[in-house]
């Protein structure tokens, strides 16, 4: 079976202050499969990130690369990156990015819309993504009237809309409360169960990295299977 996504010899370099020079990611390689749950756990600042980032093609690699469905990133036009990231990636960010002035229902729509899809066939897929993520009462609140569980639902429906190869997710449940983020942790897990949809998460939190098919230890730039005692720090 051939992998979804594929990143190579993957090195990013930022230049620190007095020109030196940090090595945040040195020789990454990663593959992650159809319907797979991938966790990268490690210590603050270790370049979670910063991995996600070049995944999703928001940052690109000071060597080596990545492959999509097929298609490497570094022979992509700028027009074609922002085309791969509405269309073939979905995010999750610890904070919820929505737009406060649109509606649950509007947002989710966004991806769509920029894509060009008709407003009633975006209407349609949206409501049935967010009652798919239990959101079907809420779908004319903005997002002030939602609880902080109800966002990030709400995030991940606009993440999952478009039907993207992969779910990139950095620390989504780090702003929630226990009861809020282990409900957010069951639904991300189904999307690689019900939806094959594949998904690489980077997070501390236990329970999160409990339910991945593989956990990954991001370390001194280097990325490695955790151990079961470095999977549960």
């Amino acid at each position: 079976m051939s992998a979804i996504l594929e990143a190579r010899a993957l090195r990013k370099v930022f230049r620190g202050g007095g020109d030196s020079l940090i090595e945040v990611l040195n020789a990454v390689d990663l593959e992650v499969y159809r319907g797979e749950m991938v966790a990268i756990v490690g210590a603050s600042g270790a370049g979670k990130t910063t991995l996600l980032h070049l995944l999703g093609a928001l940052d690109q690699p000071t060597g080596g690369d990545i492959v999509l469905g097929g298609r490497p990133y570094a022979r992509l036009t700028e027009a074609e990156r922002d085309g791969l990231r509405n269309r073939e990636i979905g995010f999750v960010f610890q904070f919820h990015h929505l737009l406060r002035e649109f509606t649950a229902l509007e947002n989710v729509m966004m991806p769509l819309r920029i894509a060009g899809a008709p407003l009633a066939a975006a209407r349609s897929r949206a409501e049935e993504v967010l009652a798919q993520v239990g959101l079907a009462g809420r779908m004319g609140h903005r997002p002030a009237i939602l609880s902080g569980g109800e966002q990030q639902r709400c995030a991940v429906a606009r993440a999952i809309v478009h039907d993207p190869k992969i779910v990139l997710a950095d620390e989504p449940s780090g702003n929630l409360d226990h009861g809020h983020s282990t409900q957010l942790h069951e639904l991300l897990a189904g999307l690689a169960r019900t939806l094959e949809t594949s998904l690489v998460v980077a997070t501390h939190n236990r329970d999160l990295a409990e339910r991945a098919d593989r956990v990954l230890l991001l370390e001194h730039g280097r990325l490695r299977p955790a151990t079961a005692a470095e999977a549960m720090s």
